[in-house]
């Protein structure tokens, strides 16, 4: 049986010859300043991520009768058209549940913000195939919280520091910085091989692309790409890791790496376009190499979100944040291991 998500429910009777209609939403005070695509996410529950930026890029989604990217952001007022959507009844049920409620560890927090140290393996919300991820499950562990969003956003696979807002004014605001380039964000990342002392900016242009089976992925281009999107990225040796021929792993680098552009899996790919991807990158990195971690007690990509720096959205006070590595990345590095 297939559910219609955004029009009427679809039944086991023989199927109608009226199609399921579309919806109009009005967008909340609540919703003002958020991204279509999130908003999108928010009102049409278990439909896979792909699918509502393939009904963006179709032109089926409309703001005010109008069409829209998915980086568009909402405001008050606006509405909204949601076509129908079909979803499987396996999908559908995994909708209806609740996800789990769940803390997790706090760096800082007060009236306007949150600031968590993400583990790896969660996603920061749910969609493409994730039921849940930290948002829904900071949710359902705060049900008195009138207001909890996402200020920016993870990889499934990166730990580290995530902003999560608590009033709307504090959202606006930080998203604002994050979108200005007025915040501060550094990673810890292990590459393969010797890191150029020498090689400080990599400043290439990436294009955005999807497989045959939907999944994302990007691609450095050049400069008269069209699609590509300026990005460029800094890097600092932070200690040379030596080979461990007794395990099978080579010489690597440990590097702190701090983005001027927020571009989908940008430290991942720069870095993998200079011959040196990040240790355990499933996507883009060495494949055989990867293979042998699991034994040596790494088992997930080492990227983690080290520093944050960005001004408070109340006081204006400037803030610095540090999530230090975790232990299962802290060991894989350590002069003994």
């Amino acid at each position: 049986m297939k559910h219609i998500i955004g029009g009427k429910p679809a039944t086991d009777r023989a199927p109608s010859t009226t199609p399921a209609a579309a919806r109009m939403v009005e967008v909340d005070a609540e919703s003002a300043g958020q991204r279509l695509d999130n908003f999108l996410i928010r009102h049409l529950k278990g439909v896979p991520k792909t699918h509502v930026y393939r009904i963006i890029r179709s032109g089926e989604v409309r703001i005010n009768k109008g069409r829209a990217s998915a980086d568009t952001r909402v405001e008050a007022g606006d509405l909204v058209r949601l076509p129908p959507v079909r979803i499987s009844e396996k999908v559908a049920e995994k909708a209806e549940r609740p996800a789990p409620a769940r803390e997790f560890p706090i760096l800082l927090e007060d009236e306007h913000l949150i600031a968590l140290d993400k583990p790896a393996g969660v996603a920061v919300h749910g969609g493409s195939g994730v039921s849940f991820g930290v948002i829904e499950q900071l949710r359902q562990a705060r049900p008195q919280a009138k207001f909890l969003e996402l200020v920016h956003r993870l990889d499934r696979e990166t730990s580290g520091i995530l902003l999560v807002a608590k009033k709307r004014s504090a959202l606006k605001h930080l998203q604002d910085q994050f979108r200005e380039r007025e915040t501060g964000k550094t990673y810890l990342a292990l590459v393969t091989g010797a890191w150029p002392a020498g090689k400080k900016v990599i400043d290439l242009p990436l294009h955005k692309y999807l497989q045959a089976d939907g999944e994302r992925r990007v691609r450095v281009t050049t400069a008269d790409d069209p699609d590509g999107m300026r990005s460029m990225t800094l890097v600092r040796v932070r200690a040379a890791v030596p080979a461990r021929a007794l395990q099978g792993l080579p010489a690597m680098s440990l590097l702190e790496v701090t983005i001027k552009t927020g571009r989908t899996h940008q430290i991942r790919v720069h870095l993998a376009s200079q011959g040196h991807p990040i240790v355990g990158d499933d996507k883009y990195g060495d494949f055989e190499l990867n293979k042998r971690l699991p034994k040596q007690g790494l088992r997930r990509m080492f990227l983690h979100a080290w520093r944050l720096q960005f001004s408070h959205p109340a006081s204006g006070e400037r803030i610095t944040l540090h999530a230090e590595l975790p232990p299962e990345l802290a060991d894989f590095v350590a002069p003994s291991a």
